[in-house]
């Protein structure tokens, strides 16, 4: 079992003729992910590595049956393909986009949410369930079928905390990359119901950074209502005060936010902290 993506998804990608999303519409049919179809205003009947390109979301709904859309769409044209692909009946949409403004997403949000559309970022590096589906731009390689459940707000931080997870032998169930935007779609929480559910899922790492309250938040619900160990690893510990850090939602101000905080609300719900990502796994395998 995975969640949100398994061998069945049928991915739709949006900006398909673009650079991004060629290439890595390439790499996902490579891993195996079942992609049916592509949309580019203006370059329907088209075809990109044996996809079908169409015009609108509407059309490669009904003639693929896509379920699920990626986004490699400028900032400035992500807002409308976000409402066209929730209005064709898309019930995930994964943002790889990032700049997206941050009242626009405060918009889109509420708007995918009343209509039961889950969304993954923006600015995420994508999701993946080793050996079944990869959705976004993950090096397949690095990735082995496996027991922990991975949530990351950082995309390159990830990649290395999953390389120790799979030389230790342990592998990912799914890993999620929720993007280290001020406002994205679903959240750690969100994510830890999730795994919750999930049988296959013995185990999670949760990559946060600072800014925002996510991880004080996941520490109180972990605390009170998730049973499965949880490791946690937090970046930005040396980051001055009122200074972003690589994402656009890591600053902490106002004496909020800070990798301090974040560290001491998990350990005071009884969740371990690496200091180190080398660290994870000895955590995972004594918890």
């Amino acid at each position: 079992m995975s969640i949100l993506i398994d061998e069945s998804t049928k991915v739709l990608v949006q900006g398909i003729t673009g650079r991004d999303g060629s290439f890595h519409t390439k790499k996902m049919l490579e891993y195996g992910t079942q992609i049916v179809s592509g949309v580019t205003p203006g370059k329907g009947g088209h075809k990109i590595e044996g996809v079908p390109v169409f015009d609108t979301v509407k059309e490669a709904v009904e003639k693929t049956g896509a379920d699920t859309s990626i986004l490699f769409v400028p900032a400035k044209f992500a807002v409308d393909a976000l409402y066209e692909a929730c209005d064709a009946g898309i019930k995930l949409i994964i943002a790889i986009s990032e700049g997206i403004p941050v009242l626009d997403m405060v918009r889109i949000v509420a708007f995918l949410n009343d209509r039961g559309t889950s969304l993954i970022g923006p600015n995420s590096p994508g999701i993946i369930s080793p050996g079944k589906s990869k959705v976004g731009i993950l090096p397949g390689q690095i990735f082995k079928q496996g027991s922990i459940g991975v949530i990351s707000r950082s995309g390159t931080l990830t990649y290395e905390v999953v390389h120790h997870i799979t030389n230790a032998g342990l592998g990912e169930s799914t890993c999620m990359g929720i993007g280290g935007d001020p406002i994205i779609g679903l959240k750690f929480i969100d994510c830890l119901e999730l795994f919750k559910k999930d049988k296959e899922t013995e185990g999670v790492v949760l990559v946060g950074e600072i800014g925002g309250t996510d991880e004080e938040e996941s520490a109180a619900y972990i605390k009170e209502r998730f049973t499965k160990p949880v490791v946690a690893f937090i970046a930005g510990l040396t980051a001055p005060p009122g200074k972003r850090m690589g994402h656009a939602g890591a600053i902490a101000s106002r004496g909020t936010g800070t990798a301090a905080e974040k560290i001491r609300a998990f350990e005071s719900a009884g969740i371990p902290v690496a200091g180190e990502p080398e660290d994870i796994v000895k955590l995972l395998k004594s918890v």
